[in-house]
This record gives C-alpha cells, structure tokens and sequence, in this order.
C-alpha cells in the first residue's frame, strides 16, 4: 500500500466521491465528519462505492450510532482501535475534546488518551505509524479566532507516530513537521479538498499532496 487518499468533514455531502476515486488510491483513510448531525442511514452505501481497504474514524458532527454504522460496512472503524497492514499500522480515535457547541460525539481528554492507550497497547510498530484522528493536536492546525482547540492528549501521543491525520477545523488545512513528525489535515471534502499521501520504503520516507478535486 503506496498511495492513500486522506479525506474528512465530508458533512453529509458526498457528491465528490467519485472524484476522489478517479485518483486511484490503493486505500482511503477517513478522518471524521462524515455526516452533518447525521443521519448515519447513507453512509454504508457511500462506502460501498469506495472499492479499496477504507479505514475510518467518526467526528464530532457524527452522532454516536454511526460506530455500528462502521462496524457494519465494508470500512474498517478504528475508533480506539488499531490494525496493522505489513509495512504500515494504523491506530485511530474518533470524536473530538469538547466544543462550545455540544457536538454528538464530544469526548473528555481522559476519554480520548485512554482510547489512543488501549489502541497503542496492541499496535506493532512497522515502518509506518500512522494515528488516524478526527481532531488535531494541541497547538497543530487548530486555530479557530486565535484559539488553539485541539486535545492535548492527541499531542502527548503524538511523538509516538510518524504521521498524524486529522481534520476538524476547515480553516486548518496545510501539513506541518514537528519534531519527524508530519501532520496532515485535507480539508473538508466537501469542498472538494482531500490528500494524496505516497507511503516510501524507508522510514519518515512520506509524502502527501494536498489537492482537489
């Protein structure tokens, strides 16, 4: 697996997914946000139609059924959970630290580090270590009005991956290098924003186009 597709905050509107496709990606992560509030009821056959390994965590905006959701489809939900994929693995957590506005799937900071905990404790590291996550590290592309909104316990594990994935805030896309490691958030897909990450042979070997479609 070379090439991954990274897309989020699509907020109910999938109308790009065949774009997003059309980039022949050998894997697609999902960062969360993948409905507005809901409902979860179309989401199973909007991943159907991605046609390669999906991997999937929920967002804020996603109420909390859309877990069975991901369970039940033809994605892999790694949502406090982690899979190792030979060269690559891949530890995820879903949700985000608390917003001012009661979001359905908000999460305590002690919720979100014993989540990446019980996930870390399983994960093997390889070549690649990825932390799929739906909001960013602390003080890393989470900027809103001049306030830094991430979880802090997503930053305290951070030093543990090569490559971070998130989203959750619309105005934060860019990929940064902090300490070897890379961070990466897309932009909303539903503006037709995703990236291309292109996975090397050698370690910290990564890099990721940010492109749309």
């Amino acid at each position: 697996m070379k090439d991954v597709l990274l897309i989020a905050d699509l907020h109910g509107q999938f109308g790009k997914i065949d774009s997003f496709l059309e980039l022949n990606p050998e894997a697609v992560f999902i960062a969360g946000d993948i409905t507005n509030m809901g409902p979860v009821d179309a989401v199973d056959d909007v991943l159907s139609r991605i046609d390669v390994p999906c991997f999937a965590v929920p967002g804020n905006c996603d109420p909390r059924e859309i877990l069975e959701t991901l369970e039940n489809s033809d994605a892999v939900c790694l949502h406090g959970s982690q899979i190792n994929l030979g060269k690559i693995s891949i530890a995820g957590i879903g949700g985000s630290n608390p917003t001012p506005f009661g979001t359905p799937f908000e999460m305590t900071d002690k919720q979100i580090d014993d989540g990446l905990n019980a996930a870390m404790k399983k994960m093997e590291k390889t070549v690649h270590n990825i932390l799929l996550t739906h909001a960013p590290p602390f003080e890393t592309l989470d900027k809103i009005n001049g306030e830094h909104v991430g979880s802090a316990s997503i930053r305290k594990h951070m030093k543990a991956f090569d490559l971070v994935c998130c989203a959750h805030v619309h105005e934060q896309r860019g990929v940064l290098d902090i300490d070897g490691v890379k961070i990466v958030n897309p932009g909303p897909a539903m503006d037709g924003l995703c990236a291309l990450i292109h996975f090397g042979t050698e370690a910290k070997d990564i890099k990721i186009e940010l492109l749309t479609v």
